[in-house]
């Protein structure tokens, strides 16, 4: 990949998205009720979750969750304010992981969250916002950490929400990808 622009602010300048796609603008409406309802059940859990990994490689995994156990974790990730805390228990449902842990949090409020994504995080370290990791291979809490604020400072400057920097990296990624994503 190269470069082709100054820096971050530049590239958003220029790409920025500011329109949700239709299907995952329908996913998000649907989904409205769940932040001020303060949890989510098992069948909205399975669709986030489709919906961040297509190829559903971790489906018997999701599967395996209980409505309680969705329901009680849920419930306690919308309860507290310490996003680590909430991050980490998202991540404890069976198959998660922090992708789509990241991913929930973005379909439930894409004002403040996006999905943590290697395309984007690869765009990160291009452009020196991250000094690790490169290509985006298993990304963790320590990812997370270091990934939300930047996307929340992108998000002020250019008055958006979250969600529109995330998905204006991402689609920006695809035009200057080289090779598969994915070995």
């Amino acid at each position: 990949m190269k470069k082709h622009y100054a820096n971050i602010q530049e590239l958003l300048r220029n790409n920025l998205l500011r329109d949700e796609e239709p299907e995952t603008k329908a996913l998000i409406e649907k989904l409205r009720h769940v932040k001020t309802k303060g949890y989510f059940t098992k069948p909205e859990f399975l669709e986030m979750c489709k919906w961040k990994d297509v190829r559903q490689l971790r489906r018997s995994d999701w599967e395996a969750n209980t409505e309680s156990e969705v329901v009680d974790i849920s419930t306690q990730a919308f309860a507290t304010n310490d996003e680590y805390q909430r991050i980490i228990l998202l991540d404890r449902l069976k198959g998660v992981g922090i992708p789509i842990a990241s991913a929930i949090l973005t379909l439930t409020d894409p004002q403040a969250y996006g999905v943590i994504d290697k395309r984007v995080w690869q765009l990160l370290h291009l452009y020196g916002e991250v000094n690790y990791d490169p290509e985006g291979e298993d990304l963790s809490i320590g990812h997370w950490t270091d990934y939300l604020p930047k996307l929340r400072h992108w998000a002020s400057e250019f008055e958006v929400g979250v969600r529109s920097i995330e998905c204006s990296l991402f689609e920006y990624h695809k035009t200057i990808q080289e090779g598969p994503l994915y070995k």
